[in-house]
């Protein structure tokens, strides 16, 4: 399989420079990092994927097993690393994406060296001694909200993720967004994400680290970005003054910013 083709890979910037992998989180595409490629491409080679279900990437690569799993997502992000013979890497990944970075830095050391983790959540369901941000009926009245509706859930939830409630733009441009995703592989990948529990996953984590979280958000609070920092040995937190689950379009020059710092100083 052409896997350019079937992920929609398209690689930019500096070809001589450090390579960067932004992996998009769920109900996204590739189109959310634009704001920091700009600023990222001047020094990196910046590499930009869709997950298969999402984007442009080929449907027909569709297969509900796989993606019923953080690890399927993170077999597309191998094989991408496999296709370009990429090493060295710094894998970039937003929300789900920074636990999906966390799977793929395990299974390939040789090609992931540094993680930036975008507003990471391993649980986001509340467990004893642990705050995910929601209980289990948040959750479930989630996933049943978006499995009968998707398009209004698409259309209530967007905005709250997004949060900046003074820049309706941003979540407008987040509900088009999922509603320009398949509901079926929506629902697929939702499943997948808001249930999963990859907080064993961390303790894996070898390679230099960053956590980028916002100030406010409510998809991931502060508590889980101190326990994504406390559970990764020498990783560095950074606390953006930014509101919302998107810094890249909320914040793109300061997340620009803290990625640069980050991988110079890695």
């Amino acid at each position: 399989m052409d896997i350019r083709r079937r992920n929609n890979v398209t690689v930019t910037g500096s070809a001589d420079g450090p390579v960067l992998l932004l992996a998009h989180g769920f109900g996204c595409d590739q189109n959310m990092w634009r704001l920091v490629v700009p600023a990222l491409a001047e020094r990196y080679r910046v590499v930009l994927f869709d997950y298969v279900g999402s984007g442009l990437a080929d449907p027909s690569a569709w297969h509900e097993p796989r993606y019923s799993s953080l690890d399927g997502y993170a077999r597309d992000v191998l094989d991408i690393l496999d296709d370009l013979d990429l090493r060295d890497v710094t894998f970039v990944g937003h929300s789900v994406s920074a636990m999906i970075g966390v799977i793929a830095a395990a299974q390939a050391p040789r090609r992931v060296s540094r993680l930036v983790m975008v507003a990471p959540s391993p649980r986001y369901i509340d467990d004893e001694g642990y705050r995910g941000g929601f209980s289990t009926e948040d959750i479930d009245e989630l996933l049943e909200s978006l499995e009968s509706n998707y398009l209004g859930w698409s259309a209530a939830m967007a905005p709250v993720i997004m949060g900046n409630a003074d820049r309706p733009e941003l979540g407008q441009e987040l509900t088009a967004s999922f509603c320009a995703t398949d509901p079926d592989m929506a629902r697929v990948f939702a499943r997948t994400t808001f249930l999963s529990d990859s907080r064993k996953d961390l303790t894996t984590v070898t390679v230099p680290t960053l956590v980028l979280e916002c100030a406010q958000d409510v998809i991931a609070p502060r508590e889980v970005g101190a326990y994504v920092h406390a559970a990764i040995p020498g990783s560095r937190l950074v606390t953006l003054a930014a509101t919302g689950h998107c810094p890249q379009l909320s914040a793109p020059r300061a997340t620009a910013e803290a990625i640069t710092a980050f991988v110079g100083a890695a």
